[in-house]
C-alpha cells in the first residue's frame, strides 16, 4: 500500500467534494463540515460506538433498510443542537432535485443526509453560539464550490474549528491510500476525544507510534508542556462530551453490507490514536461511502480484507494531522494549547 500523492485526503477519491463552515469571534467557535457526495449518491453506511452519540438519519443506513446511497453527510459542532445543520443541507439538495424519488414529478425527492455532532458548547464564550440550517448550507455550497480534487483545508475549521483532543486542540485532518489493485480509500475525521492523543510519559502521538520508528521529543520539551497543560487545565473544565467523527471512502464498487464492515473495522484507527476511546462521555461514529467507480476483486477473496485494513489506516493518520494541523484557543470559554506550540522543536 502506498500513499496516494495528488491530495493526501478524502478528495482523492473522485467525485467527493469538502466544504466547511466555521464560525469564530463574538463568543462562537464551532462550525460544519459537509462531504458532498457525486450526483446520484454514494453507498453509505455507519457504525457508531460511542457511548454518548449525536445523531441524525444513521437508522437509514442499516444495510437491512431501503436507503442505499446519500448525496451528503454532515459532521457537525454544536452537539445535538447543531444537528439542524443538517436541513440546510438538505434544503440545499432538494433544490436542485438530488435525493430519493418519491413522486413522478422529478422534484419530488427526499435528501437523506446521515448527521453526527462533537460537542463544542461554550468553548468560544457563548453557549448559545452554534451551528444551524443556514451553517449547514455555507458548508454545503463551499463543497460545491471547490474542485474536484482539491485539497482539504485541516485543523480548526468547519466541525473541528472548537473541537479538543484530551487536553491539547483537536480539529479536521484527512489522508487516503491507494492500494496495490488501484483502489483508494481515504478519512476524513474530526478528533474531538474525552480520551488522549498524547503519550503522557514520552509526548508522542500515540497515532504515530503504529506507523514504526518515531522521534521522541527531548525530555525538557516534555516536561514544559506538561507544566503548560497543567496551568490551562485548571482554566478549562474538563470534556464532558466529546466525540471522534469520521468519513471513510473508497471509489470500490461495495454493498451497504461491505460497507457497514468498513465503518466498523475504521473504529481501530480511533482506538490507535485515542486513549482511553469509545467511552460513554464520547459519541465515536464513523461513517463509510462507497462510489462504486473500482469494481471489487470477486477471486481474491482478501480484496476487501485491504480495504478494511486501508481504513483503519487512514483514520489513524487523519486523527495524527488534525492534531498537528490544529491552532492554539486561549478565549473567554477556556484554554487549549496545540500540540505544534507544545513540542515546537519535535
Amino acid at each position: 500500500m502506498t500513499v496516494d500523492a495528488r491530495v493526501d485526503a478524502l478528495t482523492d477519491v473522485a467525485g467527493l467534494r469538502v466544504g466547511h463552515a466555521t464560525r469564530t469571534g463574538d463568543g462562537w467557535l464551532t462550525g460544519t463540515t459537509v462531504v458532498l457526495a457525486p450526483e446520484g449518491g454514494a453507498v453509505a453506511a455507519v457504525d457508531v460506538r460511542g457511548g454518548g452519540p449525536g445523531t441524525k438519519e444513521t437508522d437509514a443506513l442499516d444495510p437491512r433498510n431501503v436507503v442505499r446511497k446519500v448525496e451528503a453527510v454532515v459532521l457537525t459542532g454544536g452537539s445535538a443542537y447543531g444537528l439542524d445543520a443538517a436541513s440546510g443541507v438538505m434544503a440545499w439538495l432538494e433544490e436542485r432535485g438530488r435525493g430519493i424519488r418519491v413522486g413522478a414529478d422529478p422534484a419530488h425527492v427526499v435528501p437523506v443526509v446521515p448527521a453526527a455532532c462533537v460537542f463544542d458548547l461554550g468553548r468560544g464564550g457563548d453557549f448559545r453560539a452554534r451551528p444551524d440550517a443556514a451553517t449547514g448550507r455555507a458548508a454545503v455550497e463551499a463543497a460545491a464550490a471547490s474542485e474536484p480534487g482539491a485539497p482539504v483545508p485541516e485543523g480548526c475549521v468547519g466541525a473541528g474549528t472548537g473541537a479538543v483532543a484530551g487536553a491539547v486542540k483537536g480539529g479536521v485532518g484527512s489522508a487516503s491510500a491507494v492500494l496495490g489493485s488501484g483502489i483508494t480509500v481515504a478519512a476524513l475525521v474530526v478528533a474531538n476525544a474525552a480520551g488522549s492523543v498524547v503519550d503522557p510519559e514520552t509526548g508522542v502521538l500515540y497515532g504515530e507510534l503504529f506507523q514504526g520508528r518515531v522521534q521522541y521529543p527531548e525530555a525538557g520539551v516534555h516536561e514544559a508542556a506538561r507544566r503548560r497543560l497543567a496551568e490551562t487545565a485548571a482554566r478549562s473544565a474538563p470534556p464532558p462530551l466529546n466525540t471522534t467523527l469520521a468519513v471513510v471512502a473508497t471509489d470500490a464498487d461495495l454493498s451497504k453490507a461491505q460497507a457497514q464492515k468498513l465503518a466498523g473495522t475504521a473504529h481501530d484507527g480511533i482506538a490507535r490514536a485515542v486513549r482511553p476511546v469509545h467511552l460513554l462521555n464520547d459519541g465515536d461514529t464513523v461513517f463509510a461511502l462507497a462510489t462504486g467507480e473500482r469494481a471489487l476483486d470477486a477471486v481474491n477473496p482478501l480484496a476487501l480484507n485491504e480495504i478494511l485494513a486501508a481504513g483503519a489506516d487512514v483514520v489513524t493518520r487523519a486523527i495524527v494531522r488534525a492534531v498537528r494541523a490544529a491552532e492554539p484557543v486561549d478565549g473567554p470559554g477556556g484554554a487549549w494549547p496545540s500540540y505544534g506550540e507544545l513540542y515546537a522543536s519535535h
